[in-house]
């Protein structure tokens, strides 16, 4: 595997069983995510895009193939393993931020710190440089029910951030935001791959959301074809 390529899907297939029926999602998909992609995943309703994104955070196994992250398989890891995987490698943004509403918004950034060996002085370190770098160090103390809903995904993007996960997945980050405070998180995202060299992977189906990304794939019926975004 190149050194530039992060992530690989080889031959992948995802099947569930619902009662006495076999569903199918991906039948041999293959996929590469180089270093420092901004990856836009579309596709109707029911196309597969969630199970590919837990696929990608580790949430599910596939059925049978092979997915390798940063010269390592991941596929063959135990539960045990894909979470600690998790949490060294990948950072989740949410459509609904997902917040514990009786923490401010440090101790919300903080969370996905006290599963590591960081001591309280350098999580607090941590914790500050993430929320500087979505422009909230003057809302720490603040809880989520003191803050838009704007204020409220930035957050969540500096919980995101504060381990310095490898990947970044995003599930319609902007679908709980009006135009412009979405374009604003949009162009946090962007700045985050551009600046930062940030790998991310969003899900969305608004058009204008996967403009900010490098690329699109749209997806549909397990299949997906990459198309030239249009500026």
């Amino acid at each position: 595997m190149s050194d530039d390529v992060l992530y690989k899907l080889t031959n992948v297939t995802k099947s569930f069983v619902k009662g006495k029926e076999k569903i199918t999602v991906f039948d041999n998909l293959n996929m590469e995510i180089e270093r420092g992609d901004f990856l836009a995943i579309m596709g109707p309703s029911g196309s597969g895009k969630t199970t590919l994104l837990n696929m990608l955070g580790g949430v599910d196994q596939p059925t049978s193939g092979e997915v390798t992250f940063d010269g390592g398989r991941v596929d063959t890891l135990s539960e045990g393993q894909l979470a600690g995987w998790r949490a060294n490698n990948i950072g989740f943004i949410f459509q609904f931020y997902n917040l514990m509403p009786m923490l401010n918004a440090a101790r919300n950034v903080e969370l996905p710190l006290l599963l590591t060996k960081l001591k309280s002085k350098e999580r607090k370190r941590n914790v500050a440089a993430a929320l500087e770098l979505v422009s909230l160090a003057d809302r720490a103390g603040h809880k989520p029910g003191e803050m838009s809903g704007g204020q409220q995904q930035r957050v969540a993007i500096a919980r995101a951030l504060v381990s310095d996960p490898k990947l970044l997945l995003c599930d319609e980050p902007t679908g709980d935001l009006d135009r412009e405070t979405a374009d604003e998180i949009l162009g946090i995202l962007q700045l985050l791959n551009t600046k930062f060299n940030k790998t991310i992977v969003m899900v969305t189906h608004d058009p204008r959301a996967a403009e900010f990304a490098k690329r699109t794939l749209h997806l549909d019926k397990g299949e997906f074809v990459e198309k030239e975004l249009v500026t």
